[in-house]
């Protein structure tokens, strides 16, 4: 029995280790990409540099797609989360007529593959005789975020315990208060986390931003534009930016959950 679980211990070990070299391989030769003086990428690596670190950081071109990137995923985060939050009580907190129609319709959109939903929407778009910008892609982006979002809420609004409003309530709390002193504190977790989401599902968006960001440009269009034409070690360069960035993000909204959590731990004690 003994013998059998440590082959089964070592065998979890093993895919384990098999599925990280699977994902994090390309990522960490896109980072060898970057740091190579050479134009083109060969392995072993020649020589080291981070001169194409340091022309993408200077690049005003890529200051330009930063700023737009970071302003739609940055919208899109504050808008798509006060709808998912008010939008996940109703999907899992209430129970009403046309709920589980309303249920259905919020989760349509994920069933939609991207590149069909963004070119539905330019469609839609130039019928109504919208210029597409990068504010039409704030749109388009939360069309298909939203119901992630609100997933992600949901699942902390089902676990939540609805006795702690009506006891509120019992002691002559009204309902802006309930929601700003019971409600959110013990939901927070779950928004913080679709707030995650919504950020770095907005900034790594191809599909939807080609098709609705017309002449402006987003940080995953500009890669795809350099990638099909005009390659330079600048690409990996960014991605491994971008891929970094994106690891300290969640790092550091893990550590913020792990402190509330223990705050919170503290304050029941």
């Amino acid at each position: 029995m003994e013998q059998s679980a440590r082959r089964s211990t070592a065998f979890v070990w093993a895919w384990t280790i098999f599925v990280l070299i699977v994902v994090y391989l390309p990522i960490a030769c896109g980072a060898l990409a970057g740091l190579s003086k050479s134009r083109y990428f060969g392995f072993p690596v020649a020589a080291w540099s981070f001169d194409w670190w340091s022309r993408a950081i200077d690049s005003f071109e890529v200051q330009t797609i930063v700023k737009t990137s970071l302003a739609i995923a940055l919208i899109v985060t504050l808008v798509g989360v006060v709808i998912a939050f008010f939008g996940a009580l109703a999907f899992a907190r209430y129970d009403w007529r046309g709920r589980a129609l309303y249920q259905k319709l919020v989760l349509l959109p994920i069933f939609f593959p991207q590149p069909v939903l963004g070119l539905a929407l330019l469609l839609w778009m130039n019928a109504v005789g919208v210029q597409p910008t990068w504010h039409t892609a704030i749109f388009a982006h939360l069309v298909w975020i939203v119901p992630v979002v609100t997933l992600v809420i949901a699942i902390q609004v089902y676990g939540f315990d609805p006795t702690l409003e009506e006891a509120a309530a019992d002691l002559g709390a009204g309902r802006l208060f309930i929601l700003r002193e019971v409600t959110l504190p013990i939901l927070w977790p779950g928004v913080w986390s679709g707030a995650l989401f919504a950020f770095l599902l907005s900034w790594g968006n191809f599909p939807l931003s080609l098709y609705t960001t017309g002449a402006d440009s987003t940080v995953p269009e500009w890669l795809y534009a350099k990638m099909v034409a005009g390659y330079t070690p600048m690409v990996p360069a960014i991605g491994t930016m971008s891929t970094l960035a994106a690891a300290a993000l969640l790092l550091a909204g893990g550590l913020i959950l792990a402190v509330l959590r223990w705050r919170a731990g503290r304050t029941v004690a």
